[in-house]
C-alpha cells in the first residue's frame, strides 16, 4: 500500500516538473521566474550569450504565445467551416517561423533545439535580437523596434512596411510597454532570485 502511495505521489511531481502550461501570472515577470526556476536560469544564459536584456525577449514572447509552448497560428477554413493550413508555419513559444528557425540552428549549431522548449525559444529571440542589432543599428533596449523588426523581418523594417500596418504599430507600442513594466518588476526581485533555493526560504 505504501508502495502504490509512493509511486501515485513521484507520478504526480514527474507531470508536475514537467508540465507545459502557461505560467499562473504572466504579467508578473518576477512571479513566472519564481515559478519557473528553470526559466531564469535560461533567460540568464541567454543575457549572456547574446547581450538581449532579460525583459525584452520576456515581452516579445507573451505577445507571440502568452508563453504557451505549442502555440501556432489559427487555421485557414474553406467554405467556412473544413479545417485547412494554418495561416503560416510559426510555432512555439516565439512563434518561429520554420526557415528563420533552420537558421537559427544553422548559425548557431544548436541542433537539438526545438520551438516547443522554453529555453531554446528564449535563445532563439535572443539570437534574432541581436542580429537586429548587427543588421538595423536597432538598440536591444528598444522593445518597439526590436519587435517591428521581429515581425516584419530585417528587409521589412528597412522598408518600413509597418507604417502601412497601424495594428502593428500599436502592439509594438504593447510591447514595448510590457518590456518596461517587466524591467521595473525585475529589478525589485532580481537579487532574490539569484540566490540559492535555501537562502530565498529565508528571504
Amino acid at each position: 500500500m505504501q508502495k502504490a502511495a509512493l509511486l501515485i505521489v513521484l507520478a504526480t511531481v514527474f507531470v508536475t516538473g514537467c508540465s507545459t502550461s502557461p505560467p499562473r501570472d504572466a504579467e508578473n515577470i518576477c512571479n513566472i521566474f519564481e515559478e519557473r526556476r528553470d526559466w531564469w536560469r535560461a533567460a540568464k544564459s541567454m543575457n549572456k550569450e547574446w547581450g538581449a536584456p532579460i525583459h525584452v525577449p520576456m515581452a516579445i514572447m507573451y505577445q507571440e504565445s502568452s508563453f504557451r509552448h505549442n502555440a501556432a497560428p489559427p487555421r485557414r477554413y474553406i467554405l467556412g467551416f473544413i479545417p485547412w493550413k494554418r495561416l503560416s508555419d510559426a510555432y512555439g513559444y516565439a512563434q518561429a517561423k520554420t526557415g528563420t528557425w533552420d537558421d537559427y540552428i544553422r548559425e548557431t549549431g544548436n541542433r537539438r533545439a526545438r520551438r516547443d522548449n522554453f529555453a531554446d525559444a528564449i535563445d532563439f529571440v535572443g539570437w534574432y535580437m541581436d542580429k537586429t542589432y548587427r543588421i538595423n543599428g536597432v538598440s536591444k533596449y528598444d522593445a518597439y523596434a526590436q519587435y517591428l523588426n521581429y515581425h516584419e523581418g530585417w528587409g521589412g523594417y528597412q522598408r518600413q512596411t509597418y507604417l502601412q500596418k497601424q495594428w502593428l504599430v500599436q502592439v509594438s507600442r504593447n510591447v514595448d510597454s510590457r518590456a518596461t513594466r517587466y524591467a521595473q518588476q525585475l529589478n525589485q526581485c532580481e537579487a532574490k532570485l539569484n540566490r540559492g533555493w535555501f537562502r530565498r526560504l529565508f528571504s
